[in-house]
Protein backbone atom coordinates (compact mmCIF):
# COMPACT_ATOMS: atom_id res chain seq x y z
CA UNK A 1 0.00 0.00 0.00
CA UNK A 2 1.20 3.38 -0.86
CA UNK A 3 1.37 6.46 1.51
CA UNK A 4 0.26 8.15 -0.53
CA UNK A 5 -2.95 6.52 -0.82
CA UNK A 6 -3.38 6.14 2.72
CA UNK A 7 -2.86 10.09 3.07
CA UNK A 8 -5.72 10.49 0.85
CA UNK A 9 -7.50 8.26 2.77
CA UNK A 10 -7.10 9.75 5.60
CA UNK A 11 -7.69 13.00 4.22
CA UNK A 12 -11.06 11.85 2.73
CA UNK A 13 -12.27 10.20 6.33
CA UNK A 14 -11.41 13.54 7.88
CA UNK A 15 -12.84 16.46 6.15
CA UNK A 16 -13.41 19.84 8.13
CA UNK A 17 -16.62 19.96 7.51
CA UNK A 18 -16.81 16.76 9.58
CA UNK A 19 -14.57 18.22 12.56
CA UNK A 20 -16.61 21.36 12.59
CA UNK A 21 -19.87 19.64 12.94
CA UNK A 22 -18.28 17.07 15.93
CA UNK A 23 -16.94 20.34 17.47
CA UNK A 24 -20.21 22.60 16.70
CA UNK A 25 -22.26 19.38 18.26
CA UNK A 26 -19.91 19.09 21.50
CA UNK A 27 -20.26 22.89 22.25
CA UNK A 28 -23.50 22.72 22.22
CA UNK A 29 -24.12 19.95 24.09
CA UNK A 30 -21.79 21.80 26.58
CA UNK A 31 -23.96 24.55 26.92
CA UNK A 32 -27.34 22.80 26.99
CA UNK A 33 -25.78 21.06 30.25
CA UNK A 34 -24.56 24.60 31.71
CA UNK A 35 -28.18 25.54 30.80
CA UNK A 36 -29.83 22.43 32.50
CA UNK A 37 -27.89 23.25 35.65
CA UNK A 38 -28.02 26.85 35.63
CA UNK A 39 -32.06 27.18 35.28
CA UNK A 40 -32.12 24.39 37.79
CA UNK A 41 -30.21 26.97 40.37
CA UNK A 42 -32.62 29.29 39.34
CA UNK A 43 -35.75 27.47 40.49
CA UNK A 44 -33.58 26.53 43.71
CA UNK A 45 -32.62 30.41 44.34
CA UNK A 46 -36.22 31.91 43.87
CA UNK A 47 -38.00 29.26 45.47
CA UNK A 48 -39.83 30.98 47.93
CA UNK A 49 -40.36 34.04 45.61
CA UNK A 50 -42.04 30.96 43.29
CA UNK A 51 -44.12 29.31 45.60
CA UNK A 52 -45.52 32.96 46.61
CA UNK A 53 -46.57 33.75 42.89
CA UNK A 54 -48.24 30.11 42.93
CA UNK A 55 -50.00 31.24 45.90
CA UNK A 56 -51.18 34.17 44.48
CA UNK A 57 -52.50 32.60 41.51
CA UNK A 58 -54.78 30.36 43.94
CA UNK A 59 -55.78 33.42 46.21
CA UNK A 60 -56.39 35.89 43.56
CA UNK A 61 -58.69 35.81 41.23
CA UNK A 62 -56.53 38.81 38.84
CA UNK A 63 -54.17 36.05 38.54
CA UNK A 64 -55.28 33.22 38.31
CA UNK A 65 -53.93 33.23 34.81
CA UNK A 66 -50.69 32.48 35.96
CA UNK A 67 -51.09 28.84 35.39
CA UNK A 68 -51.48 29.27 31.34
CA UNK A 69 -48.95 31.76 30.81
CA UNK A 70 -45.28 29.30 30.74
CA UNK A 71 -47.44 27.01 28.01
CA UNK A 72 -48.32 30.02 26.18
CA UNK A 73 -44.50 31.55 26.09
CA UNK A 74 -43.63 27.60 25.19
CA UNK A 75 -45.78 27.80 22.18
CA UNK A 76 -43.80 31.32 21.26
CA UNK A 77 -40.91 29.65 20.89
CA UNK A 78 -42.24 26.25 19.21
CA UNK A 79 -43.86 28.72 16.54
CA UNK A 80 -41.20 30.66 15.85
CA UNK A 81 -38.71 27.49 15.83
CA UNK A 82 -37.68 28.28 11.91
CA UNK A 83 -36.26 31.87 13.18
CA UNK A 84 -33.32 30.25 15.56
CA UNK A 85 -29.85 29.45 13.60
CA UNK A 86 -28.22 26.78 15.38
CA UNK A 87 -25.20 27.25 13.79
CA UNK A 88 -25.08 30.63 15.33
CA UNK A 89 -25.26 28.98 18.85
CA UNK A 90 -21.99 30.36 21.00
CA UNK A 91 -21.78 31.31 24.61
CA UNK A 92 -21.62 35.25 25.52
CA UNK A 93 -20.11 37.40 27.96
CA UNK A 94 -23.10 39.50 28.32
CA UNK A 95 -24.87 37.23 30.01
CA UNK A 96 -22.65 37.43 32.88
CA UNK A 97 -23.23 40.96 33.02
CA UNK A 98 -27.12 40.75 32.97
CA UNK A 99 -26.96 38.06 35.57
CA UNK A 100 -24.49 40.51 37.77
CA UNK A 101 -27.22 42.81 37.56
CA UNK A 102 -30.08 40.38 38.28
CA UNK A 103 -27.49 39.79 41.86
CA UNK A 104 -27.39 43.74 42.51
CA UNK A 105 -31.34 43.66 42.36
CA UNK A 106 -31.68 40.61 44.43
CA UNK A 107 -29.34 42.05 47.21
CA UNK A 108 -31.22 45.15 47.85
CA UNK A 109 -34.15 43.72 47.38
CA UNK A 110 -33.76 41.76 50.13
CA UNK A 111 -31.85 44.53 52.16
CA UNK A 112 -35.05 46.39 51.94
CA UNK A 113 -37.90 43.40 51.56
CA UNK A 114 -38.75 44.50 48.40
CA UNK A 115 -40.44 41.36 47.62
CA UNK A 116 -42.04 42.36 44.23
CA UNK A 117 -39.03 44.02 43.24
CA UNK A 118 -37.02 40.35 43.67
CA UNK A 119 -39.96 38.07 41.85
CA UNK A 120 -39.81 40.47 39.05
CA UNK A 121 -36.17 39.88 38.37
CA UNK A 122 -36.91 36.10 37.85
CA UNK A 123 -37.01 36.55 33.74
CA UNK A 124 -34.26 38.43 33.76
CA UNK A 125 -32.42 35.74 35.05
CA UNK A 126 -34.05 33.53 32.84
CA UNK A 127 -32.78 35.64 29.88
CA UNK A 128 -29.36 36.12 31.38
CA UNK A 129 -28.86 32.47 31.66
CA UNK A 130 -29.72 32.10 27.79
CA UNK A 131 -27.61 35.13 26.48
CA UNK A 132 -25.17 33.37 28.95
CA UNK A 133 -24.72 29.60 27.54
CA UNK A 134 -26.51 30.28 23.79
CA UNK A 135 -25.23 33.53 22.76
CA UNK A 136 -26.93 36.81 21.41
CA UNK A 137 -29.32 35.42 18.44
CA UNK A 138 -30.74 32.75 20.72
CA UNK A 139 -31.48 35.60 23.41
CA UNK A 140 -33.25 37.74 20.46
CA UNK A 141 -35.26 34.04 19.38
CA UNK A 142 -36.73 33.62 23.24
CA UNK A 143 -37.08 37.38 24.35
CA UNK A 144 -40.71 37.49 23.41
CA UNK A 145 -41.29 34.37 25.46
CA UNK A 146 -39.13 35.22 28.31
CA UNK A 147 -40.70 39.25 28.34
CA UNK A 148 -43.76 37.02 28.27
CA UNK A 149 -43.53 35.34 31.51
CA UNK A 150 -44.39 38.61 33.39
CA UNK A 151 -47.43 38.52 32.93
CA UNK A 152 -47.50 35.32 35.21
CA UNK A 153 -45.72 37.82 38.23
CA UNK A 154 -48.77 39.61 40.84
CA UNK A 155 -48.53 43.43 40.52
CA UNK A 156 -46.92 45.02 43.70
CA UNK A 157 -49.80 45.97 46.24
CA UNK A 158 -49.31 49.76 45.14
CA UNK A 159 -49.00 48.88 41.50
CA UNK A 160 -52.37 47.21 42.08
CA UNK A 161 -53.91 50.54 43.81
CA UNK A 162 -52.62 52.72 41.33
CA UNK A 163 -54.41 51.04 38.63
CA UNK A 164 -56.89 49.66 40.09
CA UNK A 165 -58.97 52.93 41.65
CA UNK A 166 -58.87 54.83 38.30
CA UNK A 167 -60.14 52.03 36.45
CA UNK A 168 -62.71 51.57 39.06
CA UNK A 169 -63.69 55.12 39.05
CA UNK A 170 -64.14 55.00 34.98
CA UNK A 171 -65.77 51.78 34.76
CA UNK A 172 -68.51 53.15 37.33
CA UNK A 173 -69.40 56.07 35.30
CA UNK A 174 -69.19 53.91 32.28
CA UNK A 175 -71.67 51.73 33.32
CA UNK A 176 -74.20 54.46 34.82
CA UNK A 177 -74.12 56.19 31.39
CA UNK A 178 -75.08 52.98 29.84
CA UNK A 179 -77.61 52.42 32.09
CA UNK A 180 -79.25 55.91 31.77
CA UNK A 181 -78.94 55.26 27.75
CA UNK A 182 -80.93 52.24 28.03
CA UNK A 183 -84.03 54.11 30.08
CA UNK A 184 -82.49 52.26 33.49
CA UNK A 185 -82.63 55.68 35.85
CA UNK A 186 -79.16 55.28 37.79
CA UNK A 187 -76.88 57.89 39.72
CA UNK A 188 -73.39 57.35 40.46
CA UNK A 189 -72.03 58.24 44.03
CA UNK A 190 -68.40 57.62 44.38
CA UNK A 191 -67.91 53.86 43.37
CA UNK A 192 -71.77 53.21 43.87
CA UNK A 193 -74.56 53.02 41.59
CA UNK A 194 -77.81 54.13 42.48
CA UNK A 195 -80.57 52.20 40.45
CA UNK A 196 -83.86 53.82 42.25
CA UNK A 197 -83.36 53.03 46.03
CA UNK A 198 -81.04 49.99 45.78
CA UNK A 199 -77.22 50.86 45.57
CA UNK A 200 -74.85 48.86 43.29
CA UNK A 201 -71.26 48.48 44.91
CA UNK A 202 -68.75 48.36 42.30
CA UNK A 203 -65.95 46.97 44.56
CA UNK A 204 -62.00 46.57 43.72
CA UNK A 205 -62.63 43.55 42.37
CA UNK A 206 -64.96 44.76 40.03
CA UNK A 207 -62.19 46.97 38.98
CA UNK A 208 -61.53 45.39 35.58
CA UNK A 209 -57.77 44.73 36.06
CA UNK A 210 -58.10 40.66 35.22
CA UNK A 211 -59.79 41.76 32.26
CA UNK A 212 -57.35 44.82 31.29
CA UNK A 213 -53.75 42.27 32.00
CA UNK A 214 -55.56 39.30 29.35
CA UNK A 215 -56.37 41.81 26.76
CA UNK A 216 -52.72 43.19 27.12
CA UNK A 217 -51.55 39.28 26.84
CA UNK A 218 -53.89 38.56 23.27
CA UNK A 219 -52.16 42.02 22.40
CA UNK A 220 -48.61 40.93 22.87
CA UNK A 221 -49.28 37.89 21.23
CA UNK A 222 -50.45 39.65 18.07
CA UNK A 223 -47.75 41.97 18.27
CA UNK A 224 -44.98 39.34 18.18
CA UNK A 225 -46.85 37.47 15.18
CA UNK A 226 -48.32 40.33 13.17
CA UNK A 227 -46.82 41.63 10.46
CA UNK A 228 -48.16 45.01 10.29
CA UNK A 229 -46.19 48.49 10.57
CA UNK A 230 -45.05 49.40 14.12
CA UNK A 231 -46.88 52.19 14.26
CA UNK A 232 -50.19 49.88 13.74
CA UNK A 233 -48.99 47.49 16.41
CA UNK A 234 -48.60 50.26 18.76
CA UNK A 235 -52.21 51.46 18.56
CA UNK A 236 -53.27 48.07 18.80
CA UNK A 237 -51.49 47.81 22.20
CA UNK A 238 -53.10 51.24 22.96
CA UNK A 239 -56.35 49.68 22.10
CA UNK A 240 -56.26 47.13 25.00
CA UNK A 241 -57.45 49.81 27.70
CA UNK A 242 -60.54 50.59 26.10
CA UNK A 243 -61.39 47.41 25.06
CA UNK A 244 -60.47 46.12 28.61
CA UNK A 245 -62.92 49.27 30.61
CA UNK A 246 -65.75 48.47 28.07
CA UNK A 247 -65.92 45.01 28.54
CA UNK A 248 -65.80 45.64 32.21
CA UNK A 249 -68.48 48.22 31.92
CA UNK A 250 -70.83 45.55 30.24
CA UNK A 251 -70.11 43.26 33.12
CA UNK A 252 -71.76 45.81 35.39
CA UNK A 253 -74.73 46.64 33.48
CA UNK A 254 -75.34 43.26 33.45
CA UNK A 255 -74.93 42.74 37.08
CA UNK A 256 -77.00 46.04 37.51
CA UNK A 257 -79.56 44.85 35.08
CA UNK A 258 -80.45 41.57 36.60
CA UNK A 259 -80.84 42.86 40.23
CA UNK A 260 -83.26 45.01 39.18
CA UNK A 261 -85.31 42.73 37.15
CA UNK A 262 -84.28 39.12 39.18
CA UNK A 263 -82.81 39.75 42.06
CA UNK A 264 -80.30 40.49 44.21
CA UNK A 265 -78.66 37.16 45.01
CA UNK A 266 -78.68 35.95 41.12
CA UNK A 267 -76.65 39.59 40.18
CA UNK A 268 -74.33 38.69 42.55
CA UNK A 269 -73.69 34.85 41.73
CA UNK A 270 -73.48 36.19 37.88
CA UNK A 271 -70.84 38.90 38.91
CA UNK A 272 -68.48 36.62 40.80
CA UNK A 273 -68.99 33.23 39.22
CA UNK A 274 -70.20 33.34 36.22
CA UNK A 275 -68.70 36.92 34.96
CA UNK A 276 -65.21 35.77 34.73
CA UNK A 277 -65.95 33.08 31.91
CA UNK A 278 -68.28 35.12 30.33
CA UNK A 279 -66.32 38.76 30.06
CA UNK A 280 -62.66 37.53 28.90
CA UNK A 281 -64.36 35.71 26.05
CA UNK A 282 -66.44 38.93 25.38
CA UNK A 283 -63.35 40.77 25.98
CA UNK A 284 -61.63 38.88 23.16
CA UNK A 285 -63.85 39.21 20.32
CA UNK A 286 -64.04 43.35 21.13
CA UNK A 287 -60.34 43.03 20.90
CA UNK A 288 -60.81 41.03 17.71
CA UNK A 289 -62.94 43.63 16.08
CA UNK A 290 -61.00 46.31 16.81
CA UNK A 291 -58.12 44.69 14.57
CA UNK A 292 -60.77 43.75 12.11
CA UNK A 293 -61.59 47.58 11.82
CA UNK A 294 -57.61 48.62 11.91
CA UNK A 295 -57.23 45.85 9.39
CA UNK A 296 -60.25 47.79 7.07
CA UNK A 297 -58.62 50.99 8.07
CA UNK A 298 -55.40 50.48 6.77
CA UNK A 299 -55.33 48.18 3.91
CA UNK A 300 -52.21 46.80 3.01
CA UNK A 301 -51.48 47.21 -0.77
CA UNK A 302 -49.04 45.41 -2.51
CA UNK A 303 -46.31 48.34 -4.50
CA UNK A 304 -44.42 46.78 -7.61
CA UNK A 305 -41.49 48.26 -9.43
CA UNK A 306 -41.80 49.02 -13.29
CA UNK A 307 -39.73 45.83 -13.94
CA UNK A 308 -41.56 43.87 -11.69
CA UNK A 309 -44.15 44.49 -14.12
CA UNK A 310 -42.66 44.31 -17.13
CA UNK A 311 -41.45 40.86 -16.24
CA UNK A 312 -45.58 39.75 -14.85
CA UNK A 313 -46.56 41.16 -18.45
CA UNK A 314 -44.26 39.16 -20.13
CA UNK A 315 -45.57 36.18 -18.25
CA UNK A 316 -49.49 36.82 -19.25
CA UNK A 317 -48.10 36.80 -22.80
Amino acid sequence: MHPKSDAVRISDTMKPTDLESRVSSLSLAVSSTLFALLAAALVWAYWPGLAEIVAAWNRDPDYSHGYIVMPIALYFLWSRREQLQVERLAPSWGGVVLLSLVAVVRYYSGKFYLGPVDAWSIPLALGGIVLLCFGRQCFRWCLPSVAFLYFMIPLPYSAETWLSVPLQRIATGLSTEMLQLIGIPALAEGNVIWIGERPLMVAEACSGLRILVGIFALAFAFVLFSGWAWWQKVAVVLAAVPVAILANSLRIVVTALLQEMVSGEVAHRFSHDLAGFVMIPLAGFLFWAVLAYLDRLFPVHEVMTSAAVVKASRKGR
